[in-house]
Formats: C-alpha cells, sequence, structure tokens
C-alpha cells in the first residue's frame, strides 16, 4: 500500500520543483532585446567608493565619485553597448591614512544590460574597458582585466528603475592589480581587486526588457 504513496508523493514533488524553477527563471530572463526611456546623456553621483586589493586587504576609499555617460533611447534595442560611461572621478581619496590621486583617465567604456528581472524591476549587466591608475609618491598600480595594459576589466552592475540607482558589485567582476610599484610590498602583480559603489542617475531612466 505505502509504495503507490509514495510513488505519488515523488511526482508531487517533482511537479512543485518544475513549477518553481520555472517561476524563477521568469523572474530574471536573458533578454534579446531592450526598451530605456528616456535615454540620453546621464550623471551618475555616488557617497563612498571603495578600490580594493582583495588578497591582501588593502584598499583605496573615496568620500564620493562621479560618472557621465549616455544610454540608447528607445525599443528594440540589443544590450550590448546599451549605453557608454564616458567619464569617472574619483574624489578625496585615502589609503592607509595617505591622500591618493585615482584616475580613469578618458574613457568609452561599454555598459551592457544582460538579464531583466520584471518583478523588482532591476537590470544585470556589465561595465568593461575599465582601466584604473591609483599612486601617490610612495605606492602606484592600475587596476584592470587580465594586464595592466589590456584595458579589459569587467565589473558587475545592476541599475534598479523603482530607486535609479546603479550599483557596482563587488563579486563576479575580472579585476586584477597591475603595475605595483612601491607600496611598501603589502601589494602584488596579479591579485585580485575590486570597485564597490552606487551611483544615483540622473534624469531617471527606465530600462525594461523586452
Amino acid at each position: 500500500m505505502r509504495k503507490p504513496v509514495s510513488a505519488a508523493v515523488l511526482m508531487l514533488s517533482s511537479a512543485a520543483l518544475a513549477v518553481g524553477v520555472t517561476a524563477a527563471s521568469a523572474l530574471a530572463t536573458t533578454a534579446g532585446t531592450w526598451s530605456v526611456h528616456p535615454g540620453g546623456a546621464i550623471t551618475g553621483t555616488a557617497g563612498t567608493t571603495v578600490i580594493k586589493d582583495t588578497t591582501s586587504g588593502t584598499s583605496a576609499t573615496c568620500t564620493s565619485a562621479n560618472l557621465t555617460g549616455t544610454l540608447k533611447s528607445g525599443s528594440g534595442l540589443p544590450g550590448a553597448g546599451l549605453g557608454t560611461v564616458t567619464s569617472m572621478n574619483f574624489n578625496n581619496c585615502t589609503a592607509a591614512g595617505q591622500t591618493v590621486s585615482i584616475s580613469s583617465g578618458t574613457v568609452a567604456w561599454p555598459l551592457n544590460a544582460l538579464k531583466y528581472n520584471s518583478t523588482s524591476g532591476v537590470t544585470h549587466g556589465t561595465i568593461t574597458g575599465i582601466h584604473i591608475a591609483v599612486s601617490n609618491s610612495v605606492c602606484s598600480f592600475v587596476i584592470d582585466g587580465t594586464s595592466g595594459t589590456a584595458h579589459n576589466g569587467l565589473v558587475k552592475i545592476t541599475y534598479a528603475n523603482g530607486t535609479h540607482k546603479l550599483k557596482i558589485l563587488a563579486k563576479g567582476d575580472n579585476l586584477h592589480v597591475w603595475n605595483v610599484s612601491g607600496c611598501f610590498g603589502l601589494l602584488s602583480n596579479g591579485d585580485a581587486g575590486t570597485v564597490t559603489s552606487t551611483f544615483a542617475v540622473s534624469p531617471s531612466q527606465t530600462i525594461t526588457s523586452p
């Protein structure tokens, strides 16, 4: 008598699991096309911004950061190159109590949309092409991807329609420390790195897919 009951329970459990997976997939889907409104020129302002060598635990903290960029406008847009970051400035930065200069130079970093969660209104994506120089009189290094001159650093981002905030996440990037000079042996070439910050975007944008 127990065998049919066990089989029925197993079938019901499998069906519930399948429904759960399907529902979860529907919430955050890999999107084919995107809509952006209004698009055009944007600015972003952030508070505390941190660049960190996660291998050694050494970090540089800035009291604020600013970015400028552009977003495509309209519907049926590809996610790759949905926008471009055209400048990023780091302000009032210190490391180990010492003032440091952090510069991204002249940039054209692609902003790419990858997945959209229709329930939360959050877009998941990346910013690529990142190269950042950090220096003071006793220490200098760059943050990049596969080498100090590759200009292929990548960070994962989210953008929330509800708050109009773009977050640079600490996980999922390919950033590393390169071209280390000085730094009292605290940093080494190839150390893993992160950039974390949250930018309030203006004018407010609505990004959806499809």
